[in-house]
């Protein structure tokens, strides 16, 4: 079934730039800098992955800007003035004022059109989650669902949507204000993968540090079967890596093997969120059966 309805993203969704072509994705790019050259595209458009993380590696400053008013303002009306109804999905708001904005920016185009439905979202998540929520939206868009309840659909979604991380160096984390100096010293010091996810708010936090990459991996597959039932077979799992590709092929087939997952999209992580992460992040996205909320209560009681 024909979709009624565009679908939005910010470039920080990560998703396959194939899928985003077949499926008739608009970008709206989230701007990035690279020792003060500016990147106007928002992705590896003009500068390769490889570059980009060769450069951080390097004592490169990578720095990212919030998508403004007057951007999702332009973009809201060129869809309003066809008569399009659109959903936007947008990066954290707990990691960018970039939903705020466009909240305030939809809220004036839907006075001037009335009748049109304009509905940012906040993804609650990063990257390839982000881009996962995306794809479920063409998904229901696909089903025959309005806008409006496509949007309502995701919304329930997202709550169940868990985001899981390691890196190699939280000094990414910190210097790019993600994440407190005493988490990021804790885990340099103690020379340890530190392992994280996305908080039910849509913050990043330190859960888990352990000794050494291979057990770090090892340890995702473990968080996610604290997600699923016994035996539970996954739909589509969303994995993102900053120049670690082999790493990420690893972790792809072992949930593969662990999960039975029908679909796995291994895909690079963009620079709106590699900048904050550093070289050799890897991140991985699924739709779970308990939701956010009541895993952190679970196993992270306060």
């Amino acid at each position: 079934m024909m979709r009624t309805f565009a679908i939005a993203v910010d470039s920080s969704c990560d998703l396959p730039e194939q899928y985003i072509k077949d499926n008739n994705i608009d970008i709206i790019p989230m701007l990035f800098s690279l020792d003060d050259t500016d990147h106007p595209g928002g992705s590896f458009q003009d500068i390769s992955a490889k570059d980009f993380y060769s450069a951080l590696k390097a004592g490169g400053v990578a720095k990212t800007t919030q998508i403004n008013p007057g951007d999702y303002v332009e973009f809201f009306t060129k869809y309003a003035e066809r008569g399009t109804d659109i959903i936007c999905l947008i990066l954290s708001g707990q990691l960018s004022g970039s939903y705020e904005n466009a909240v305030g920016a939809a809220r004036e185009v839907s006075e001037k059109y009335p009748e049109r439905t304009i509905v940012p979202i906040d993804s609650l998540t990063a990257t390839a989650g982000h881009g996962l929520l995306t794809m479920l939206a063409v998904e229901k868009g696909e089903e025959g669902l309005s806008a409006a309840e496509t949007a309502e659909w995701i919304n329930q979604k997202k709550d169940y949507l868990f985001s899981f991380f390691t890196v190699d160096d939280l000094k990414f984390l910190h210097r790019g204000g993600r994440l407190s100096r005493f988490s990021a010293v804790a885990g340099s010091l103690l020379s340890v993968k530190p392992l994280l996810n996305v908080s039910p708010e849509g913050s990043l936090k330190l859960k888990d540090k352990v000794r050494g990459r291979k057990t770090a991996l090892d340890t995702l597959v473990s968080h996610i079967r604290r997600c699923v039932a016994d035996g539970a077979e996954l739909d589509t799992v969303t994995i993102s890596h900053c120049d670690c590709e082999a790493d990420a092929t690893k972790l792809a087939e072992s949930i593969k093997s662990a999960f039975a997952a029908k679909r796995v999209v291994l895909t690079p992580m963009g620079p709106v969120i590699g900048a904050h992460t550093g070289p050799g992040a890897i991140a991985v996205f699924i739709v779970g059966e308990i939701n956010r909320a009541e895993y952190e209560k679970k196993y992270y009681p306060e």
